[in-house]
C-alpha cells in the first residue's frame, strides 16, 4: 500500500480560524474528549495538544498500555512542550485507540490534516530602506490556518536577507544577515495574540541592492522555509541639518529632499521630534510640501547642549502604495560662546585683588608658622621642666638612700669585733 503522511492535530477550544468549521461536531467532541484512534494506514502522525496555561506536558498512552512522557519517549518521537501545549511527531504510530492524560481544556476536538506548511505574505515591491513594513505568515494544516494559544512559543520564525553580491549594489560586500522574525503575541504590529496570524518585524535599515529573502519556521518537530528574490530600494527621502551662520541666535533648519519620481508630493507628510537637554521635547510637523526640496525651520532653542532629531515620513508611491518611513536621526549642538577678553581696567582690578589675596594668604601663613613654633617651644619647655623636676626628685631620693646606707654601715662596724680583738693564745697544758 502506498505510504502517505498524516498529521493529527489535537486542539482544545478552536483548532481553525473562525471562518472554517471543525471536522468533529461539538456534540461528538465532548464524547471523544482526549481519546482518538489511529488506523494501520498512517505512517507519520503529528499531535498538537492544547493545555491550560502553565500546566505540565501531557502523558501519551499507547494502545498496548505503555506510556510516553515529554522527557522519556522513543527516539523516533519528537516532542516540543510549551507553556500552553505540546507538539508531538510520531513515526510509524501503533494502530489502535490512543489516549492523552493531562490538564486539558474541556470540549476538546480532534482534527486530522494531511500536511503542515507555512503561508508567508510576499513583501511588496518597491521596498525601501527604513520602511515600516507589516507582513504576515500562517501555519497551515490542509490549507487551513492552525490556531492554538501558545503556538507562538512553540515555533521559531526567522527572516534573513542574503546579498546577491552584485558589484554595482551597495550591499555588494554584505553576506547573509538576520533581519527579523514573526510573532503572534499581540505586540508591535501584531493585531491580536494567538489568532494564528504571525506578524513580521524586519529591520530594513540595510544597504540597498538585490537580496534573497528567506523565511524559516522551525522547531524540533518540523522545519519549513520560503525563499524568493527581491530588491531593496534606496530611501526616497533624504534629510540633513542646515547650520545657521550665527549658531547662537540663528535659526536651525532641516533640508528635506523627496524623490518625486517615486513619491507623490501632495501625499507626503513629515513628523519630527526634537529631543534636547533637561528632557526637552518639541514636535515639528510638515503636513504639506509643494517642492521636491524644502527647508523646515526648527523652533528656537536656548539651552546649551546636544540635540537629537527623530523623524518619520508618511507618503504614497506613484503606483498607490501607502508607506511609512523611519528617517535617520539628526544631531546638532548649541555651544556656549567664549567670554570676551577682559579690558585693561578689569585686568588691573583682578591683579589688585590677586595681590591682596596673596598678601592675606602670606600673613595667614606667617601667623600659622609663628603660632606653631611657639607652641612647639612651649611644649618643649614644659617637657624640660617636668624632666628637670623629676631629675631633682630622683637625686634627692638617691642622696637619702646613700646616707641611710652609710649610717647602717657604721652601726654594723661598731657591733662586730675586729680581728685584733680576738685571743689567739693557746691554753696552758696542766
Amino acid at each position: 500500500m502506498k505510504s502517505y503522511c498524516l498529521a493529527l492535530i489535537f486542539i482544545l477550544s478552536a483548532a481553525l480560524t473562525p471562518q472554517f468549521a471543525a471536522a468533529v461536531p461539538y456534540s461528538q467532541a465532548s464524547e471523544l474528549q482526549n481519546r482518538f484512534r489511529i488506523d494501520h494506514m498512517v505512517d507519520e502522525l503529528t499531535l498538537l495538544v492544547q493545555r491550560n496555561y502553565g500546566s505540565s506536558p501531557v502523558i501519551v498512552i499507547l494502545p498496548d498500555g505503555s506510556k510516553w512522557y515529554a522527557e522519556r519517549h522513543p527516539e523516533t518521537v519528537k516532542w516540543v512542550d510549551g507553556i500552553t501545549g505540546d507538539m508531538i511527531k510520531i513515526q510509524k504510530p501503533m494502530p489502535g485507540p490512543w489516549q492523552l492524560l493531562g490538564d486539558l481544556a474541556p470540549n476538546s476536538t480532534i482534527q486530522k490534516v494531511s500536511n503542515l506548511e507555512i503561508d508567508v505574505e510576499r513583501i511588496p515591491q518597491p521596498l525601501f530602506q527604513g520602511e515600516r513594513l507589516k507582513v504576515t505568515a500562517r501555519l497551515l494544516g490542509d490549507g487551513l490556518t492552525v490556531r492554538l494559544p501558545g503556538l507562538d512559543y512553540m515555533i521559531e520564525w526567522t527572516v534573513k536577507f542574503a546579498s546577491h553580491h552584485i558589484n554595482t549594489d551597495a550591499n555588494f560586500t554584505t553576506g547573509t544577515v538576520t533581519v527579523g522574525s514573526y510573532k503572534d503575541n499581540g505586540e508591535g504590529l501584531d493585531e491580536k495574540p494567538d489568532d494564528g496570524i504571525f506578524t513580521g518585524k524586519q529591520n530594513l535599515n540595510q544597504p540597498w541592492g538585490n537580496y534573497t529573502l528567506s523565511v524559516i519556521a522551525r522547531n524540533n518537530i518540523f522545519q519549513r522555509e520560503v525563499t524568493y528574490p527581491f530588491y531593496l530600494s534606496e530611501k526616497p527621502v533624504k534629510v540633513e541639518i542646515v547650520k545657521p551662520e550665527d549658531r547662537l541666535n540663528g535659526v536651525w533648519q532641516i533640508d528635506v529632499k523627496v524623490d518625486d519620481e517615486v513619491l507623490k508630493l501632495e501625499q507626503t507628510h513629515f513628523h519630527f521630534e526634537i529631543v534636547g537637554p533637561a528632557g526637552l521635547k518639541l514636535p515639528v510637523v510638515l503636513d504639506k510640501i509643494e517642492f521636491a526640496e524644502t527647508l523646515i525651520s526648527l523652533p528656537e532653542v536656548t539651552d546649551f547642549g546636544s540635540y537629537r532629531i527623530k523623524g518619520s515620513a508618511a507618503s504614497t508611491t506613484l503606483d498607490g502604495r501607502e508607506i511609512l518611513l523611519d528617517l535617520p536621526e539628526l544631531f546638532f549642538n548649541l555651544i556656549e560662546p567664549p567670554a570676551p577678553p577682559p579690558s585693561a581696567e578689569e585686568l588691573a582690578a583682578r591683579a589688585a585683588v590677586i595681590a591682596a589675596l596673596e598678601e592675606e594668604a602670606a600673613k595667614s601663613k606667617a601667623i600659622v608658622w609663628i603660632v606653631s613654633i611657639n607652641g612647639v617651644l612651649l611644649i618643649i619647655g614644659i617637657l624640660g621642666l617636668i624632666i628637670w623636676r623629676k631629675k631633682q626628685a630622683l637625686n634627692k631620693a638617691l642622696a637619702a638612700t646613700k646616707l641611710r646606707l652609710e649610717q647602717e654601715t657604721d652601726k654594723n662596724d661598731e657591733a662586730e669585733p675586729s680581728i685584733d680583738d680576738l685571743d689567739l693564745s693557746m691554753p696552758d697544758d696542766k
